[in-house]
């Protein structure tokens, strides 16, 4: 069971860095959800995420918007997923918990720690795809460019 999620985690990453972001509604169960929140608010219990979507067609969505109707520089990421703690709930679900570094390279070669933190995911074991992905950025800072998922 860890192995395949550690296998979940590195598919997902791959994904985003190698610009496949048409993919990754296909990691989530249709009805799943992604929220990116800060380590503060989620310490404090405060609800509002920096991004929220609910079930695929909301993160195909996103995905158009990125193609299509944002506007932002060339850029590129590497993900970086480590210590990778899973509990099964269940038979049918676990929970996973890993550290994340994104590294973001600009067109001009410019390179810099883009985000870090943790991802929160609860997991169907069964179809091993994300029903949750909290990523918890330890920062409260966010770049004006966030647009790829992290």
């Amino acid at each position: 069971m860890i192995q395949e999620i550690e296998k979940l985690h590195a598919r997902y990453a791959h994904a985003l860095d190698d610009d496949r972001l048409e993919d990754w509604p296909n990691f989530f169960t249709e009805h799943g959800v992604y929220r990116i929140a800060t380590a503060e608010n989620e310490a404090r219990g405060l609800p509002l995420p920096v991004v929220y979507c609910e079930g695929r067609a909301m993160l195909r969505d996103r995905v158009q918007s990125l193609r299509h109707a944002n506007i932002y520089e060339p850029q590129r990421y590497r993900h970086i997923v480590s210590s990778v703690l899973v509990e099964k709930m269940d038979e049918k679900r676990a929970q996973s918990t890993a550290n994340f570094l994104v590294v973001r390279i600009m067109e001009n070669g410019e390179t810099m720690l883009f985000a870090s933190g943790r991802y929160r995911d609860r997991i169907l074991l069964k179809e091993m795809l994300y029903e949750e992905r909290v990523v918890v950025c330890d920062s409260r800072r966010f770049d004006t460019l966030l647009a790829i998922p992290l």
